[in-house]
């Protein structure tokens, strides 16, 4: 395994950090009598082999129904001061309530302190506020510090890059959980950002989120080679040194295996990268156009901006993946998750074109005359029932 430092907190931590949010039993709290022995086994056993393969950095949130409880069986285990342990609960207006659910978070872990407690989803001005004012969510973190229950504080988001910029230089937090990938790189000036603050990086599922890369269609595939997708995307985001740590989420043992041919390649990244780098752009260009592919975000409005609340540049994006890449599944899942992934994934589908008036909101758009007709072909391309986040199934 290789290591790099997590920014000001100067822990050494694992280039591949173990994600709890897929091989727990449920998105609901249970009971522990109710944890089917096999799901247990198969939890106990992810943990131990990322452990034994050197990824000692194990992390989860409040949000993840019984993931904390399972790993509550297993952590205390393990040598205490060998592993790092990072939980995540929501920010809130009562700040009180904020320390209720850390204490449960605590209970379910079974453990006297974590070594990382990010304040989850910080992803609209409402919940920085509710994170940053005085005596708020953060304030209480501080104190949960200072009592020693907690080590290092952080955030993760799912917000628009300003919003995240803004948590970032308020200069309070020593780490940043956030979304940045070879499909998905807005973010890359809060990354910037958080250096610069000489924050940890951690990023958030590169290969879910990133493209649902465990089954990417065979364009992918054939793109990427030599490389898998997932390792391309791998070695795409740990070539940049600001990038600290990429989450995987682990369903089972064996989900690790492909990551770790990572590193062997990492210091080759120069002369690996750049030849798939240029054909994915070249593809891309031939199968978009060029103007549109250099220019389509230019003028876009935010989702609040916009008719129907509809997010033009999220739908924009989806299509432009499925056509270039035929990531029509991945874009399936996000398109239909538009309208019920509240401030974790803002704004609606592009439902019912016809009826709206994009004149205004899409005046400094260079494409505002073809833009309605792209937004209409990505519902037809990608629509489909409404998708839940999985904290709701």
């Amino acid at each position: 395994m290789l290591y790099r430092r997590f920014g000001r907190t100067e822990l050494q931590i694992p280039v591949f950090s173990c994600g709890g949010m897929r091989y727990q039993y449920k998105w609901q709290d249970v009971k522990w009598q109710d944890v089917p022995q096999d799901n247990q086994s198969n939890v106990e056993a992810t943990i131990r082999r990322a452990v034994d393969v050197g990824i000692n950095h194990i992390e989860t949130a409040r949000g993840y129904g019984s993931s904390e409880m399972q790993l509550g069986a297993i952590l205390p285990k393990l040598p205490r001061d060998e592993i790092i342990v990072q939980t995540k609960v929501e920010p809130v207006a009562d700040p009180q309530k904020f320390r209720q659910t850390f204490d449960r978070s605590l209970g379910y872990l079974k453990l006297d302190y974590v070594d990382l407690l990010g304040l989850h989803g910080i992803n609209n001005a409402e919940l920085l506020h509710y994170s940053l004012k005085p005596g708020g969510c953060l304030a209480e973190a501080k104190k949960l510090q200072m009592e020693g229950k907690v080590r290092f504080i952080g955030f993760s988001t799912h917000a628009p890059t300003e919003i995240i910029i803004e948590a970032i230089e308020s200069g309070e937090f020593d780490y940043i959980n956030l979304h940045w990938y070879y499909i998905f790189q807005d973010n890359w000036p809060a990354i910037e950002a958080a250096r610069r603050q000489d924050m940890g990086v951690f990023i958030i599922s590169p290969s879910n989120k990133g493209g649902m890369l465990y089954q990417a269609p065979q364009r992918l595939v054939e793109l990427c080679q030599p490389l898998s997708p997932m390792v391309f995307n791998d070695l795409f985001c740990l070539s940049h040194p600001e990038v600290n740590t990429l989450s995987v989420g682990a369903s089972c043992p064996a989900d690790f295996d492909e990551h770790l041919k990572v590193l062997d390649l990492l210091d080759r990244s120069d002369e690996i990268l750049p030849p798939i780098i240029e054909r994915l752009e070249q593809e891309a260009i031939a199968r978009l156009g060029k103007d549109w592919y250099l220019t389509w975000r230019e003028g876009l409005p935010k989702p609040e901006e916009t008719p129907g609340n509809i997010n033009i540049p999220t739908v924009l994006w989806l299509r432009n993946l499925a056509i270039a890449y035929d990531l029509i599944e991945y874009g399936k899942m996000r398109y239909n998750l538009l309208g019920n992934g509240g401030h974790w994934f803002a704004g609606k589908k592009a439902k019912n074109i016809p009826q709206f008036d994009f004149t205004a909101c899409l005046q400094n758009s260079p494409h505002r005359d073809k833009i309605p007709e792209f937004l209409a072909e990505c519902d037809r391309l990608l629509g489909g029932e409404g998708i839940k986040r999985l904290s709701q199934q």
